[in-house]
């Protein structure tokens, strides 16, 4: 994990690269453009340098559905797999006019008839079309998350390995977690641990802090130091492999006295939850588990795919009509929320990552919680 400029491995890699040319083959695309971080390695396995934060589209990364080509955007060949030739390279250009000659230059761009981008840009939608003249431009976004919804063996491994580094941080943080400490001091000790374990790169910013004893959902309003009696919840997650491995824990500071009752009723919620990651549900019961125990739906989404990046489905209650259509398929993983709250005591906030496999759901995360 540590050795992030190499490529992913080739099993790891082709597995992605065949579910997306049977996806595109599905969505009758002939080309595939990706400007997304995660489509790109999704596709290519290379792991890209100097891409953090927001950036406009740019094509990173063409696939030609009829010869299985990809060609890449990159200056060096360092992490680069080696069924990538280095004639498919493309260099970083400030003239987008180059990057245009260089499309047209792959072997299919003239002839093809449907070319699908995850994201376009103005000036990309009127350049686009310049490079591939015979095609009509589509929507290939709903092609890589229906590839990406259903994760491959070798991808479980991975996700596997980053929920294991989540949780070393997390233990190590709770080690330290006593009255006087700061919400700073634990995040600080948590991430000096996950990148003990290999992993430099969490994928949140926000990894602990005191839940409000007056708020339903907000953190408590102080100095950041934790007193006798708060419920800190911790929220774990690492970027490993280019895979997002999280773990969510409650735990209180002192002998937690009164908090028995509210772990209760989560570990109720949390055996309504569980039940509803059924193969063939509908993600929307997630959010019906809620109503059957009689909590509130929280802030956060109560369900989102783990995987590499943004992954599909999400289930929240802002966005109903969203879950309205999703149906939970075998391989999937999920991060599943289960979040109660209750007046004077503070919250009990836990997320697990939970493989969907075809005889039911397997829970990926073991930290163990707190019970008195």
């Amino acid at each position: 994990m540590g050795t992030e400029v190499l490529p992913d491995d080739r099993a790891l890699r082709s597995g992605r690269r065949q579910r997306v040319l049977d996806q595109m083959a599905a969505h009758d695309l002939d080309v595939l453009v990706l400007g997304r971080q995660a489509n790109v390695r999704y596709v290519t396995g290379a792991p890209q340098l100097w891409v953090a934060g927001t950036r406009p589209f740019g094509p990173t990364c063409v696939l030609v559905r009829a010869t299985g080509a990809i060609h890449l955007l990159s200056t060096w060949d360092e992490g680069v797999p080696d069924d990538i030739p280095h004639e498919n390279l493309y260099g970083i250009s400030w003239n987008p006019m180059n990057t245009v000659s260089a499309l047209q230059r792959i072997d299919g761009a003239a002839a093809a008839r449907r070319v699908g981008t995850d994201a376009i840009s103005p000036v990309f939608a009127q350049l686009l079309p310049t490079a591939f003249p015979n095609a009509e431009l589509v929507d290939g976004e709903l092609a890589m998350r229906a590839a990406r919804r259903i994760k491959t063996a070798e991808e479980l491994v991975s996700l596997r390995e980053a929920i294991a580094v989540a949780e070393l941080g997390l233990a190590a943080a709770v080690s330290e977690l006593r009255p006087g400490v700061t919400e700073q001091a634990l995040a600080g000790v948590l991430l000096e641990a996950v990148a003990a374990g290999g992993v430099s790169t969490p994928s949140n910013q926000d990894v602990a802090w005191v839940t409000s004893r007056d708020h339903p959902w907000r953190r408590a309003t102080g100095d950041g130091h934790v007193k006798d009696g708060d419920l800190v919840a911790f929220s774990v997650g690492v970027l490993a492999g280019g895979y997002v491995g999280e773990v969510g824990r409650t735990w209180p500071a002192g002998q937690g006295r009164g908090a028995a009752a509210l772990y209760q009723r989560w570990d109720r919620l949390w055996d309504r939850l569980f039940a509803a990651c059924q193969p063939g549900a509908g993600a929307s019961e997630l959010l019906g588990a809620y109503q059957a125990a009689g909590e509130a739906a929280p802030p956060m989404p109560v369900t989102r795919g783990l995987g590499m990046g943004f992954d599909p489905p999400v289930v929240t209650q802002h966005l109903p009509a969203t879950a309205a259509g999703e149906r939970l398929e075998p391989g999937m993983v999920l991060a599943v929320t289960g979040y109660v709250w209750e007046q004077g005591t503070g919250a009990v906030f836990g997320r697990e990552a939970v493989l969907i496999s075809a005889d039911g759901p397997e829970v990926l995360t073991s930290s163990p919680s707190w019970h008195e």
